[in-house]
């Protein structure tokens, strides 16, 4: 475990994690995903390290997801392979995809349309290679893909396989309407309905003799409960899973002892007059994802649930009592305060892009030391 002193040592904001629980939620996704009898392929764009994708993969280095093209690169510069990147395809970036695909073994890319495919037929890949292509589709989630009761799904898929130079590589869907759930039996009715859209999608596939090898679906909720039916598919995708948070605490993904990371800052201010303290913290550290959310303000206190972060600016938060009189005793400048973040991914946005004096302590039983983190996320 990391020492007192260590951690009284730190500059502060740090962001902080507890490689143990990252090694246990790994092990039970892992554990989840063999009884299910599927591939497990983590999504890496909630931590951005290369410590934690090991831990995922089981230190495979092959089978990932990423949403960046800057990803991308940071993992297949370091012996990663089988790639998904998994995003609407830019067409600015055809070029970037396509050295990638010519440099690995497998990569992978992500449309909905079929003017996407038209920008991937004019780019010839060198060795005879071809565009591993998945399909996404929207079950309800809103955000990207084609609708898979919609005939042009079925249409576009035809095209994806019928394509000189294109594979269709498998059909992909997110779970992305999980995170309104509240409670596991939300977040399973969820599972079902993704479940059974892309099976069903794939059962029109067959039945047009179009060849599909795998479906994916995924969210960290959904899979953090599985359903029997998930068994059906090829892969899982989750990614937040490996920190979790706050937010995966409210949905019913996890317990608060799952959650991996602590934001810690520093007390720099005491203002009787308006009952506050200021601490180095402030939304370039921690993101305000978190607006209206939580009734203890952007973060919870760890440790001390008599309090409220209640406002940031860039680089400064303001905690004040739920009610009553603030002890200033209990808080003295320069003492440490515990945050449990709101949703982990915006923090490590945030982390990724400056505000951080450290990269990413990671206690270890041996002691102390960084992660390697990807900066210039983009």
């Amino acid at each position: 475990m990391v020492s007192v002193a260590s951690v009284q040592q730190l500059l502060t904001p740090a962001f902080t994690v507890d490689i143990q629980k990252v090694e246990n939620n790994a092990r039970r996704m892992i554990e989840r995903c063999q009884a299910l009898g599927v591939q497990l392929r983590p999504h890496m764009k909630t931590h951005k390290t290369l410590e934690c994708a090991d831990i995922m993969t089981g230190g495979s280095r092959r089978c990932i997801v990423v949403s960046t093209l800057a990803e991308a690169h940071f993992y297949a510069d370091r012996g990663f392979d089988d790639i998904l990147y998994a995003y609407p395809l830019p067409f600015d970036k055809v070029d970037v995809c396509a050295e990638l695909v010519e440099c690995l073994e497998m990569f992978h890319v992500l449309i909905d349309s079929e003017a996407a495919l038209a920008e991937l037929t004019k780019r010839q890949l060198k060795d005879g290679k071809s565009w591993l292509v998945w399909l996404k589709v929207d079950c309800s989630n809103g955000r990207v893909g084609v609708r898979p009761e919609d005939p042009a799904a079925l249409i576009l898929a035809k095209s994806i396989a019928d394509c000189k130079g294109v594979e269709l590589a498998g059909v992909y869907a997110h779970c992305g309407n999980s995170y309104q759930a509240t409670g596991v039996k939300e977040i399973q009715a969820v599972a079902q309905e993704t479940t059974t859209a892309t099976l069903g999608f794939m059962e029109k596939l067959e039945k047009a003799d179009v060849r599909c090898p795998r479906c994916s679906i995924g969210s960290t909720p959904t899979c953090s409960h599985p359903i029997p039916d998930m068994a059906r598919l090829n892969e899982l995708h989750p990614g937040n899973y490996i920190f979790y948070d706050v937010q995966q605490m409210m949905i019913g993904s996890c317990q608060m002892d799952d959650i991996a990371v602590r934001v810690l800052t520093r007390v720099i201010g005491q203002y009787p007059q308006r009952n506050q303290l200021l601490v180095d913290c402030g939304w370039t550290a921690l993101s305000l994802h978190s607006l209206g959310m939580l009734p203890t303000g952007y973060a919870i206190i760890d440790g001390h649930p008599d309090l409220k972060l209640v406002g940031m600016t860039q680089e400064h938060g303001k905690i004040e009592p739920t009610s009553g009189k603030l002890d200033f005793d209990k808080f003295p400048l320069g003492s440490l305060i515990s945050l449990i973040p709101y949703h982990v991914s915006a923090l490590v946005w945030q982390c990724a892009n400056s505000c951080y004096s450290k990269k990413v302590l990671l206690p270890t039983q041996e002691g102390d030391c960084t992660l390697d983190l990807l900066i210039g996320y983009s």
